[in-house]
């Protein structure tokens, strides 16, 4: 089709060693998060066993927790707390409270998915 860019797509390989313990009490591993691609972001996130990540909330981004493996309670601003698992799919709107406790007895993982792509300065911790 004449006049239109023929999209080249992007392949990125996963690093192992890209994890980091972040302030909110669980472990991050950046996925997909680029300037160059500002609509979306995805990291993986990991929660310790009995473990609770911080109360905040996101600016401006909505997020979505995709469970991947084991069992956890998930809080989403005033909703009651709601049991989830592998397959679940948690969707906070921007500017809403959020955090999950992993009650399992292994590793809780999700995928974070984050429309527009997530940036630090978005991220708004709400305890101390």
């Amino acid at each position: 089709m004449a006049g239109r860019r023929k999209f080249k797509g992007t392949i990125r390989k996963a690093d192992a060693g890209a994890k980091y313990q972040s302030d909110e009490r669980c472990y991050i591993r950046e996925l997909s998060n680029v300037p160059e691609e500002a609509d979306l972001s995805i990291a993986e996130a990991r929660v310790s066993p009995g473990i609770t990540t911080a109360w905040h909330y996101l600016d401006g981004i909505t997020e979505r927790y995709v469970i991947t493996s084991g069992t956890a309670r998930v809080e989403v601003g005033d909703e009651p707390p709601t049991g989830v698992s592998v397959g679940d799919v948690v969707t906070i709107p921007p500017g809403v409270r959020q955090r999950i406790t992993n009650f399992g007895d292994q590793d809780l993982s999700f995928l974070c998915i984050c429309t527009p792509r997530f940036e630090w300065k978005y991220y708004k911790r709400l305890e101390p």
